[in-house]
């Protein structure tokens, strides 16, 4: 019985990759989980366009100009931190996020005092935002921990 229990770990990537499933993002569905010291989750988040836009007013693709979508959409981590009722919860939290931060979310990471980001896939480590992210992470003293848990992704039925 104690092997099919799930780790807290396990438990809060999981959430965050159930929360990805809400993006309407064709190429990349990104999840974001903030849980506190006690294991009570804080805040959850998705990719996803601002409130109060229909999510077919803007563009999805990563075209040019105007056309793409990176000048809209807000980010699973963000999201978590702005869904959150008091942004001072959030100190000493820990993050688990199904996609490595970006520099712009590592920014509001660090400002909020989030702690300890546990991420499932670094596909963009080489990219210029992602390297930036890192050394903002790194000099502020947040904890980086690639999620090593047995669940990698969530089925709906």
């Amino acid at each position: 019985m104690e092997k099919d229990r799930v780790t807290w770990e396990e438990y809060f990537m999981s959430l965050a990759l159930l929360s990805a499933k809400r993006s309407k993002d064709p190429s990349t569905q990104v999840g974001a989980c903030i849980v506190d010291d006690d294991n009570k989750v804080v805040s959850i988040g998705y990719n996803g366009m601002p409130r109060g836009i229909k999510d077919e007013d803007l563009s999805w693709n990563k075209g040019e100009d105007l056309d793409s979508k990176y000048l809209y959409v807000c980010h699973a981590e963000f999201n978590a931190i702005l869904n959150t009722r008091n942004g001072s919860a959030l100190n000493g939290c820990t993050l688990y996020v199904t996609l490595f931060p970006c520099n712009e979310c590592a920014k509001a990471i660090v400002q909020t005092g989030i702690k300890k980001i546990i991420y499932l896939s670094n596909k963009y480590e080489n990219s210029l935002e992602t390297r930036a992210s890192k050394k903002i992470l790194t000099l502020a003293g947040v904890k980086i921990e690639e999620y090593k848990g047995r669940f990698k992704k969530v089925i709906l039925k």
